[in-house]
């Protein structure tokens, strides 16, 4: 079985393409088993994409977290999806579906393009200390659940400390939440670090927290309601833009897209 080591700028996926039907196959047990950074290929997760029929430019994708829970939302894994198909057949624009959800994709030159939805925004969802200063953070829904902490330098933060605290806060079980801390670095910049739930540590980037990063610094007046530079851990910055068509309702987040190897399963 054939599979790509991908990565949408520095969150990196195992991408299999159109695996045919694999009955039986424990998607949820391969992703823990590959995605083990010592024992398997190692990745932040595991993504499957498969075009619905033979002449559709609509596919299904799959995302499993390194944990093997099940991605509702995954930006750079539907990106990367994207970049896959464009390789193999060509397509330039595409719709994908993940968990029921269906979103654009667009490939051009430079970077990769999908769209996230922007649903519900809550300010002041729950309060921690971090480095002795309380320390509010705002959430938003972006096809997933984040929380996003505007703070002054994000290299001071601890990630995996605050974010594993933050992540299994009371105010938002039973689910759990994506942790975001967030810099304005003026105009129409951010830099930001994220603490995934279901990788359960800090990822390089994280496509559905960019755009949760952009909806709170709007919110929060910091940026402008147009593109955004999101700076990441990778130094593979993002840009999140409002949609056309929906701007209060759907944003575009893109960026690079980079193919590390290939290789084949027993």
């Amino acid at each position: 079985m054939r599979f790509r080591k991908i990565h949408g700028a520095g969150n990196d996926f195992i991408l299999f393409t159109d695996p045919g039907p694999r009955a039986g196959t424990d998607w949820a047990k391969e992703a823990e088993r590959l995605c083990a950074r010592r024992t398997g290929v190692g990745a932040d997760g595991l993504v499957v994409s498969r075009f619905v029929s033979p002449t559709s430019t609509v596919l299904d994708v799959d995302c499993f977290n390194a944990d093997g829970s099940t991605a509702t939302m995954c930006g750079n894994a539907l990106r990367c999806a994207a970049w896959a198909a464009q390789c193999d057949q060509g397509f330039r624009t595409m719709q994908l579906r993940m968990a029921g959800v269906m979103h654009e994709a667009t490939v051009d030159a430079d970077s990769v393009w999908v769209t996230a939805d922007v649903g519900a925004i809550q300010p002041r969802v729950l309060q921690t200390v971090i480095n002795g200063r309380p320390t509010w953070f705002d959430s938003a829904h972006t096809g997933t659940e984040h929380v996003v902490a505007v703070v002054e330098n994000v290299d001071a933060i601890h990630t995996e400390v605050v974010g594993r605290v933050v992540r299994h806060h009371k105010n938002v079980a039973p689910l759990g939440t994506n942790v975001n801390f967030v810099q304005h670095l003026g105009g129409q910049a951010l830099k930001i670090r994220t603490y995934e739930r279901g990788v359960e540590a800090e990822t390089l980037s994280c496509g559905s927290g960019a755009v949760a990063a952009v909806v709170i610094a709007t919110m929060r007046g910091l940026v402008a309601r147009r593109e955004v530079t999101v700076h990441n851990e990778a130094g593979e910055p993002l840009t999140v833009r409002p949609h056309d068509d929906h701007p209060n309702r759907a944003a575009w987040v893109g960026g690079p897209v980079t193919q590390t190897f290939e290789g084949v399963l027993a």
